[in-house]
């Protein structure tokens, strides 16, 4: 009889524990993403990708797209709807909105759901570093969109640089100086460095930590916190780029440009260099053979540079992620709270990263005889037709916590070149350098509030200082300015937080 009852329970422990795919009605759960633009409509009805999502995890998506470049705002507004949807896609883990939301407890605390190897082991294989990166006073409100680290470095045209007498590997500043001093004197209305002013941030980071300058903060040789600015690499990197800028290098209008532009520059011959994401290398390479009828390898990204002394430091462009996914507590009660978790559990299964990634075989992409997904010539204008309609933006909804599980993997490389998987190489050869940021995790409570203001003191003293509106005395002044304005007072807020947590 024992055995009958022991039976009869893990029977039903069984049907308990069972896929959201074996009930009769689906789960239906509301989420609030960013879109980006596009010539064709995301299609919601008769979706087979939302339909084969529904078909394996049991869930019915709800989804409520929000247009990126308003994004910030949208997101603004939802958080004060009484019927949010019950999740939240946040660009930026950091944002006030997103900290001071999650104090007040609109957010679900998943701090031990992500620990829970039993019920949720896709998300409890997530990085531990970067989940406490994400959170806020020590708790886990998101589930962390995982992104390549580091990411960041240089690209250049080495077809131009052969050109103007650079045909060699670059290891160290001192080749990369000799580099973008050729590219700057090709001709008089072309440019060395590709250099925009709404995203000035990425570039002045890459040379002043490349140059040994902190990312963001730092640790002095007392163990207390800094920032970056008051490194002397911080300035050797602005004066790099200002000498860039005084040798014709930099175009004057860079402060004028905007990232929608960003690429077209490159593809208009009119700059060869770019410290950015090192993967647009490849997508660039890429487009001029699609484009431009270009048959060699005319990009090239960089590896390692080394300072003169043979130390080397690389400015990650993410920490690990971008953004979050919050689950918003006056949308999912406490009795759904663990089915929302187990959605977002499967989302980073194999076949969730690959459906919500890369779509359906047949529809969005083909399985070459390696077991690769690519998309066959003649299917090329079909693929991208039902990759817009069906898929569209809901690769914003991917988190891949544990890695890249898709399956079938996509082929790397395409074209002429081998850049993509040079790509995936150089994150992994690149990351043993990365400097991270010692005050990630914490929180400053003057940050918070007044952060972004700070922030622009900064960037717009360093434009000025560039382009030589400002002398290194003015620079200084705008730096005093920041620390008044509370520079000081955060430095201050995450001295007491590295400290305690030092302890």
């Amino acid at each position: 009889m024992k055995k009958l009852v022991s039976l009869f329970l893990a029977l039903v422990m069984a049907l308990s524990l069972a896929s959201f795919a074996s009930a009769e009605e689906p789960f239906e759960i509301s989420i609030l993403m960013p879109q980006f633009p596009a010539e064709v409509d995301f299609v919601m009805e008769n979706n087979p990708v939302l339909q084969k999502i529904q078909e394996l995890s049991g869930v019915k998506l709800n989804i409520q797209w929000g247009a990126n470049s308003t994004y910030g705002d949208i997101l603004n507004t939802t958080m004060t709807d009484k019927n949010p949807p019950m999740l939240i896609v946040a660009t930026d883990a950091r944002a006030p909105l997103i900290v001071n939301s999650a104090r007040a407890g609109a957010f679900w605390d998943l701090t031990e759901a992500v620990k829970d190897t039993e019920n949720y082991p896709n998300l409890a294989a997530g990085n531990e570093g970067i989940y406490a990166n994400i959170a806020v006073d020590g708790h886990v409100y998101g589930i962390y969109r995982s992104r390549a680290f580091p990411r960041g470095g240089v690209y250049y045209r080495c077809d131009v640089a052969k050109e103007v007498g650079f045909d060699r590997e670059v290891k160290t500043i001192a080749d990369l100086t000799e580099l973008a001093e050729k590219l700057a004197a090709k001709s008089e209305d072309t440019y060395a460095l590709n250099m925009i002013g709404n995203y000035t941030a990425g570039t002045i980071s890459i040379i002043t930590v490349m140059h040994g300058a902190p990312n963001v903060w730092g640790v002095d040789e007392n163990g207390d916190i800094y920032p970056a600015h008051k490194s002397p690499a911080y300035l050797e990197g602005l004066n790099w780029l200002r000498h860039l800028y005084e040798i014709g290098g930099i175009d004057p209008n860079f402060a004028q440009l905007s990232s929608s532009e960003w690429d077209n520059i490159e593809r208009n011959g009119k700059c060869f260099m770019r410290f950015d994401c090192l993967d647009n290398a490849h997508r660039q390479q890429e487009w001029f053979e699609n484009n431009a009828g270009v048959t060699e390898q005319i990009f090239q990204s960089v590896g390692p540079i080394a300072k003169e002394d043979g130390s080397i430091t690389v400015w990650p462009q993410n920490a690990g992620f971008n953004g979050e996914i919050l689950v918003m507590k006056k949308s999912v009660s406490e009795a759904d709270l663990p089915k929302v978790i187990k959605f977002l559990d499967w989302c980073n299964t194999s076949e969730g990263q690959t459906i919500i990634n890369a779509g359906l075989e047949g529809l969005t992409y083909a399985v070459n005889e390696d077991g690769l997904r690519y998309t066959p010539d003649d299917k090329k204008d079909e693929f991208q037709k039902n990759s817009l309609m069906y898929l569209n933006n809901l690769n914003q909804m991917g988190m891949g916590v544990a890695g890249n599980r898709e399956n079938p993997k996509a082929l790397v490389n395409r074209g002429y070149t081998q850049l993509r998987q040079r790509y995936e190489d150089l994150n992994a050869e690149l990351a043993q350098y990365a400097v991270a940021n010692p005050c990630y995790p914490f929180v400053s409570e003057t940050y918070t509030a007044s952060g972004a203001q700070l922030d622009q003191i900064l960037s717009d003293a360093a434009v000025q200082y560039i382009a030589g509106l400002i002398d290194e005395a003015g620079l200084r002044a705008e730096w005093e300015t920041w620390a008044m304005m509370g520079g000081d007072a955060v430095t201050q807020e995450y001295n007491e937080a590295y400290h305690a947590a030092q302890q």
